[in-house]
Parts: C-alpha cells; structure tokens; sequence
C-alpha cells in the first residue's frame, strides 16, 4: 500500500509540475507577443510621424515653388488647384494607414492557438469499441 500512495504522490507532483510548466511557457509568450506588439506600434508612429514631418515641408516647399511659378497668371487658380489635390492626398494616406492598421495579425493569436492545442491535448478521448 505504502507504494501506491507514493506511486500517487509522484504522479501529482508530476501533473503539478506539467501544468506550472504550461502556464511558465504560455505566459512567457504572451509576455513576447506583448512586446513585440508594443514595438510595431511604436515603430508605426515613429515611421508616421517622420514622413508626415519630410511630406509636409516637401509640400509646403512645393506649394511655395509652383505658386511663385505662376504669380504673374493664375495664382488664384493655382492654389486652388494645389489645396484640392492635398485633400485628395491625405484623403488617400489616411485610407492606406486604416488598412495598414487593420491587416496587422490578432493580438495574442499565438497563444491563444497554444492554449486551444493544450485544451485539446487535455479533454478526454473517447476510446474506440473492441
């Protein structure tokens, strides 16, 4: 009897020490994909904020360039011509970055996929008829 019980015992202390393993593993990648998350999001703004700043002194210098061009003739028609095609412009990269911050993969969706393997793993299976 002695033997059983101990037998018992081990068995728990495994099954206990599987399942601290499983959680250690699941939140360690929770912890990456957390990370991981927070520099793409970073990375996004940084990357925006640049190219908004380049664009818009390219603009503006571009605006004043061709506004000068034409001050003799049709400056009017020129800066309205030039307002229209930047509202079309930002109309379009506003567009482009709500898709590009759309297609980014689901937040956690390597360890929720882990999570449905472990549960998977741990229902019981119906054993097949002699």
């Amino acid at each position: 009897m002695p033997e059983a019980s101990s037998g018992l015992m081990e068995s728990a202390k495994r099954l206990i020490s599987t399942l601290i393993s499983i959680v250690s593993t699941r939140l360690e990648l929770l912890a990456n994909e957390l990370q991981e998350e927070r520099l793409r999001l970073i990375q996004m703004l940084l990357y925006s904020l640049f190219a908004l700043f380049c664009f818009g002194m390219g603009v503006m210098l571009l605006t004043v360039f061709i506004v000068v061009l034409f001050w003799d003739d049709h400056r009017i028609a020129v800066v309205g011509g030039l307002c229209v095609l930047f509202f079309v412009l930002g109309t379009l990269m506003a567009t482009m970055l709500r898709n590009r911050a759309r297609s980014h993969p689901k937040l956690f969706s390597a360890s929720l996929a882990e999570l449905a393997k472990d549960r998977e793993q741990l229902e019981p299976r119906e054993q097949l008829g002699p």
